[in-house]
């Protein structure tokens, strides 16, 4: 049996990567975890645990009490980088009914919950449509409920993305009524009729192009302990944190971070953090239409 990772087929690494997995997340993993997971025989996932040893033989040990191999002392990850927003996203994915409890690596689910943030309406037809335009480069016309305008008006837009905010997904389009790129909520989107061919060209989309550093650190009036509380909360170094946000998206992200207003509008406690290079983040840099949001 081969110890050469680029021999091995897709699914043979895939199954070493679960092993992987469960003795790094859940301690054990035995046959019958490959065999829930993937539908494969006893013969098989014995196969998956021996070239998995074979590959790292002091990541586990069998244990013939509880008859299951059990993550060695000595353990290093061979196959996947162990990473926490992996894990987490699995388990909120599992919660909100997005993935198959069978189909999540996780074995053992811990107890979740998440603060709630109500339902956009987006209608699956909507999305089909939008999603269809972006992947044959073609404009559509769109009965749109703007908040500027009191009646849904009917506009042409060619769209090229997909966005989401924190809270609403939108398309980033180029709006031929306005001739210029926009934020388009995919839940202001009422009816699609028609569909033609767009001259527009994506890549001049400069603002979605472009990206902007935010740097943050903690509020300058925290305590020395908040402040160092806070550079853990964000992953600060040297007691700031760089975010890269494209600039079509800086005022959601601004919004989104309580960067939007003056810090000293809140209690150091509540705000917590500071965009250090504010001076940078200027009109100069946000988008050129304040984010032509409609």
């Amino acid at each position: 049996m081969s110890n050469d990772k680029s021999e091995l087929r897709w699914g043979v690494e895939q199954r070493l990567e679960f092993i992987e997995f469960r003795l790094f997340w859940e301690e054990h993993v035995n046959r019958i975890d490959l065999m829930d997971q993937f539908g494969v025989s006893v013969n098989q996932a014995s196969m998956d645990l021996n070239r998995y040893i074979g590959f790292a033989p002091d990541n586990m040990v069998y244990d013939k009490s509880a008859r299951t191999y059990v993550r060695g002392h000595n353990f290093k990850p061979q196959f996947l980088e162990p990473d926490a927003s992996r894990y987490l996203a699995q388990l909120r994915s599992v919660a909100d009914g997005i993935l198959d409890r069978e189909d999540s690596w996780i074995a053992d689910l811990p107890p979740y919950a998440a603060s709630p943030t109500p339902v956009r309406g987006v209608d699956p037809i909507t999305l089909r449509s939008v999603v269809g335009a972006i992947r044959r480069a073609e404009a559509i016309e769109v009965k749109y409920q703007s908040l500027s305008n009191p009646e849904p008006r009917w506009r042409w837009m060619a769209p090229h993305a997909i966005a989401f905010d924190g809270f609403r997904w939108h398309a980033r389009a180029y709006c031929l009524t306005d001739k210029v790129f926009k934020d388009f909520l995919l839940s202001r989107m009422i009816e699609i009729r028609g569909c033609a061919e767009s001259a527009s060209v994506p890549s001049e989309d400069a603002d979605w192009h472009s990206e902007v550093v935010l740097e943050i650190g903690p509020h300058p009036d925290l305590s020395e302990t908040q402040a160092k509380v806070i550079a853990l909360d964000y992953g600060m170094q040297a007691g700031k944190a760089a975010i890269n946000v494209r600039r079509a998206l800086l005022y959601y992200a601004l919004r989104r971070l309580g960067l939007d207003t003056d810090p000293s509008a809140r209690a150091p406690q509540d705000q917590q953090i500071v965009l250090l290079n504010a001076a940078q983040i200027s009109a100069s840099q946000l988008p050129r239409d304040n984010g032509r949001r409609v």
